[in-house]
């Protein structure tokens, strides 16, 4: 991970104050293989659900997935170092709530069956993800009896979503190999097209 771009990161987006040495701390841990590492705050049905679901948001192609630069390792130190206790708790519950509506016990669940599953959380009509992400803006105490459930699991489902774009979009593999990345910015060129200036990649920050 590129730690420049994490701190930068963590304070303008997420809007936390947290020590450096832990900062530090989380991305150098971020190298660990991918079959090796053991989870600090996901349990191992949770490691497994949340390594299917990024794997089908950011797959590897012509270009690294998510596992390739240990997303699922990231977000497990965010939500272990960063998220606070009432967030951890919500993500926990949401996590359940998937496994109790999966179609199957959720360690014997294969790519094609988070796919599936996946995909009639999102495969909705326009109004029904209107309503979704309109109760997603509210805190837990506002939400009416009824949603709790449903606003549960959506909480679980697009915080996989946004470490995997996150932590993606951070990484120093993605931002120097992927992205178009300078360290030492050269003139300033105005009104160029992205294709003329970087072959229409977006700037590494």
């Amino acid at each position: 991970m590129n730690r420049r771009s994490a701190l930068k990161n963590l304070t303008m987006s997420l809007g936390y104050t947290v020590a450096a040495p832990t900062i530090f701390n989380m991305f150098a841990s971020c190298t660990a293989e991918a079959e090796t590492w053991k989870p600090l705050f996901l349990s191992p049905e949770e490691k497994h659900m949340v390594t299917h679901l990024m794997d089908i948001i950011l797959p590897t192609s012509d270009t690294p997935g998510a596992l390739d630069v240990n997303i699922p390792q990231f977000l497990d130190l965010m939500y272990y170092d960063i998220e606070k206790k009432e967030k951890q708790e919500l993500f926990r519950k949401g996590a359940a709530i998937f496994a109790k509506k999966f179609n199957m016990p959720i360690l014997e669940g294969k790519k094609e069956d988070f796919e599936k599953s996946l995909s009639s959380y999102f495969n909705i009509s326009e109004e029904d993800s209107k309503s979704i992400l309109k109760d997603q803006k509210l805190s837990l105490e506002k939400v009416n009896d009824n949603k709790i459930e449903n606003y549960t699991l959506y909480k679980f489902l697009l915080s996989v979503k946004y470490y995997t774009l996150f932590g993606y979009f951070t990484s120093e593999e993605v931002g120097e190999n992927v992205l178009a990345y300078d360290p030492i910015p050269g003139n300033y060129q105005a009104c160029i097209s992205v294709n003329e200036a970087t072959g229409g990649r977006a700037w590494s920050l």
